[in-house]
């Protein structure tokens, strides 16, 4: 998978619909920013999944932005999105690959060199690792920190997305220590302050 070091932000999607989100998503992907945009919503029904993914798959392709479903390999395969993000709850990057063929698969590691490990010999896209810092998306069970990227970078050259609680204020560090993708969705979709378009706008 190609880095673009212009492109470092992973927009990650609210945890229900917001008031205007096609539009705000529209107005996000038509930055030139944004490389992955997930579609994680858990509590909706498969069906209501699929009308939703179907809308946010044409936005995404008109933007030229890679589309992930969170969780589930056969929904992402329904939708033909670009590929999948597993947790460690998930199915297995082997069994997902059977699915999805040769996609995206990316896989959460929180904050465990022995996960990365077990996830290397199945060949993943990309890892992901956090909470990094304090989330607004989601109760934070396990804590990460910069130590864990550089043992990681010893390991592979394979792309690393870190998540949680990441704003304007501290991704710098991250992406200083080599860290390719910064995954974001509270400080853009429940942000305060500032609207979807100058929330993202804040990561220079």
């Amino acid at each position: 998978m190609k880095i673009n070091k212009k492109k470092f932000v992973y927009i990650i999607s609210p945890n229900t619909l917001t008031k205007n989100f096609y539009k705000n998503l529209k107005i996000l992907l038509n930055t030139n920013r944004v490389l992955f945009f997930q579609m994680r919503f858990k509590k909706y029904s498969y069906k209501r999944k699929i009308i939703i993914g179907n809308k946010i798959k044409q936005i995404c392709k008109k933007s030229h932005v890679k589309f992930i479903v969170n969780d589930d390999p056969i929904l992402a395969k329904r939708l033909n999105a670009d590929g999948c993000h597993l947790g460690q709850n998930d199915m297995n990057i082997k069994d997902a690959r059977k699915i999805i063929g040769n996609k995206i698969i990316g896989i959460t590691c929180h904050n465990s060199l022995k996960l990365a490990k077990i996830a290397l010999r199945e060949k993943p896209s990309y890892l992901a690792f956090g909470a990094f810092f304090p989330s607004q998306t989601k109760e934070v069970k396990f804590k990460a920190n910069i130590r864990i990227i550089k043992q990681v970078k010893k390991l592979t050259k394979i792309p690393i997305v870190a998540i949680g609680g990441i704003n304007s204020k501290n991704y710098k560090k991250l992406l200083l220590n080599n860290v390719n993708f910064l995954a974001i969705s509270g400080y853009i979709w429940k942000n305060k302050k500032y609207k979807p378009l100058k929330a993202l706008e804040r990561f220079e």
